[in-house]
């Protein structure tokens, strides 16, 4: 199976796909012939999108879902680790990296969005058969991507300090987290490669290979910052030195792969282009990824920012249960970015029902998950909130209660994340941003104002608006779920 990219010689933009192949002779105006760039798959290849496209869709799911979620608990085990050595500093430490972390989310959703978004028409290209373009959309993705990065980081780095504190970051944080925020800053740029480079490994169903290269990143991660605490008694900064360090090693194994010679989902300069009917409907489907994702960070600061009324400390006990949240959410991602790369190959190839059908396994498989592990957490609520209570019993209090309400919406939560895998997978992500838009500012913002206000829950109402955005955003999802799938049934005549 190979399709061939063409390009002008003289200008080094790529040429149209329906340009006539080149005999090695110049033509009769004296133009230069095209340059040929082969756009391959491999034996997987093929085989794996004919096991998309054919094959069992439980097994197909699980198949591509189970490496991608286990990856992502892993990650979730990371992030709660670090935290964990971070709260071996202080607890002050606990509450730089929680309120940090979410200020850098949202730069990060500049790549993530992108990756999200270009990534469902690499698969959906892949699954539609044609090679060309997947091999200009994965190179054009990855100048964007390194491009946006570097932008982001040249406007920001010089005034770190008033851009912390237009996020509605404390004084006291800024001091004590300033320039790990710094260092963190050039791991985003660096994860915006490596977001492009598992996005691609994802369309092809190369989860094996994620999982096994993210294990690898993590565990350097996690010597290196047991190193910095434990060993040599650095301090916060030294953490983010240990995520750049780790960041960097993905990127090794991302370049690697990525020159991989005539391989359509590889690299080559020569395969970059800016053309629009390349480049622009890369663009418009990941603009509302972009920003579903940076008002859903931002969000969260607010959230963050409305917090510190009960204290700096409770800014943490909220980011620590975020983290045990996590735990069943971040599986759950998986599967749902698992499903949406499996239903664009399914809708690009015109194959309308068994997109359902990956979208029912998808609700089935994440609800389970998210009861299965959130009652576990709660089972021992105790133990793991003392795994971060830096010795304080006052804290382990405030991430027990926080979590025993947040708990609660795992399980709609995992409606939610199915029903974006649809969305995503179909190319519906103004929907997405609709719906990750009134999870936090309509159900978690305003909720948390009134409860504030106008409740006596105290700084119980940090749990409870957790709780109520959570289940109100699967509702949500569900009725958007069922619109979407009555319209789609009816335009593609499949029976009910």
């Amino acid at each position: 199976m190979t399709s061939e990219i063409k390009e002008e010689a003289n200008t080094g933009v790529t040429g149209d796909t329906n340009t006539p192949e080149s005999t090695g002779i110049a033509d009769n105006a004296g133009k230069k012939a095209p340059i040929q760039i082969k756009a391959e798959l491999t034996g997987r290849d093929r085989k794996y999108l004919d096991q998309s496209l054919n094959g069992s869709m439980w097994k197909v799911v699980l198949s591509i879902g189970t490496p991608l979620a286990l990856f992502q608990a892993l990650q979730q085990l990371f992030t709660i680790l670090d935290t964990m050595m971070a709260s071996h500093i202080s607890k002050e430490s606990v509450s730089a990296v929680a309120y940090l972390s979410q200020v850098n989310s949202i730069l990060s959703s500049v790549g993530g969005g992108l990756a999200v978004g270009a990534g469902i028409l690499i698969s959906r290209a892949y699954g539609e058969g044609d090679f060309q373009l997947v091999r200009k959309r994965v190179s054009t993705l990855y100048a964007i991507s390194l491009g946006a990065g570097l932008i982001l980081l040249a406007a920001i780095l010089p005034f770190t300090g008033s851009f912390l504190r237009l996020a509605g970051t404390p004084e006291s944080l800024i001091i004590v987290g300033s320039r790990y925020f710094v260092v963190q800053m050039f791991v985003m740029v660096v994860n915006f490669l490596n977001n492009v480079y598992i996005a691609v490994e994802r369309a092809r169903g190369n989860a094996r290979r994620i999982f096994i290269l993210n294990i690898l990143v993590i565990l350097v991660k996690l010597s290196l910052t047991a190193l910095f605490v434990y060993v040599t008694k650095s301090g916060l900064v030294m953490i983010a030195v240990a995520s750049l360090i780790s960041a960097l090693a993905m990127f090794i194994f991302a370049i690697k792969y990525s020159l991989a010679g005539d391989n359509a989902f590889s690299f080559s300069p020569r395969a970059i282009t800016f053309r629009g009917n390349v480049t622009l409907p890369m663009i418009l489907q990941s603009l509302p990824v972009i920003a579903e994702k940076a008002l859903f960070a931002f969000g969260k600061t607010i959230v963050n920012s409305m917090c510190t009324v009960y204290g700096d400390n409770m800014v943490g006990a909220m980011g620590v249960s975020n983290n045990l949240g996590g735990i069943s959410t971040n599986p759950q991602n998986g599967y749902q970015q698992g499903s949406s790369a499996i239903i664009s190959q399914n809708y690009g190839a015109a194959r309308y029902k068994r997109v359902i059908e990956a979208f029912k396994a998808t609700v089935v498989i994440n609800m389970l998950l998210g009861a299965v592990i959130s009652f576990t957490e709660l089972w021992q609520l105790d133990l793991l909130a003392g795994l971060f209570d830096g010795g304080s019993s006052e804290f382990r209090a405030m991430i027990a209660m926080t979590y025993s309400y947040e708990a609660l919406g795992a399980i709609p939560l995992g409606l939610n994340s199915a029903v974006l895998a649809l969305l995503y997978g179909i190319g519906e992500t103004r929907l997405t941003l609709v719906l990750n838009f009134a999870r936090v500012f309509i159900f978690r913002i305003p909720v948390f104002w009134y409860l504030q206000n106008y409740t006596g829950l105290g700084d119980k109402s940090v749990g409870a608006v957790m709780m109520i955005s959570n289940i109100s955003a699967g509702v949500s999802a569900a009725v958007v779920a069922a619109i979407v799938l009555y319209k789609y049934k009816r335009k593609y005549n499949i029976d009910r």
